[in-house]
């Protein structure tokens, strides 16, 4: 019988990116903890990917194309490809998140339209 899942498990980590250890073939996701006044350390953008983010833990905030976006648990933010964007931890709470990169435009069907009843 083919194996149709797999499992793993996170351990605390800065980052942790699951697209290897998941054989993961339509996504990116990391978890990704910041200390306490830490920030990724460089602005970047995409050339096809959208980020989705979901904060866990702590809060912090992103500059967005030099907009600063506030960020506390339980918040979800999408970011389009071309926005240039940054990530910080706050002056004293870290920040944990997870990371989704998918492809812009390349969701055909969800949940319910691709969904095949058992």
């Amino acid at each position: 019988m083919a194996n149709n899942f797999k499992k793993v498990e996170v351990k605390d980590g800065a980052r942790v990116e699951l697209h290897d250890m998941l054989g993961l073939t339509g996504a990116e996701i990391s978890v990704n903890t910041l200390p306490a006044g830490a920030s990724v350390p460089f602005v970047h953008a995409h050339k096809q990917n959208e980020e989705i983010y979901a904060i866990l833990e702590g809060e912090g905030k992103a500059v967005i194309d030099g907009e600063t976006i506030p960020l506390a648990v339980g918040d979800w933010l999408r970011v389009a490809p071309a926005a240039k964007r940054r990530f910080f931890a706050g002056e004293s709470a870290a920040i944990k998140y997870i990371c989704i990169q998918v492809k812009a435009n390349s969701l055909e069907n969800y949940t319910a339209s691709d969904a095949v009843l058992d």
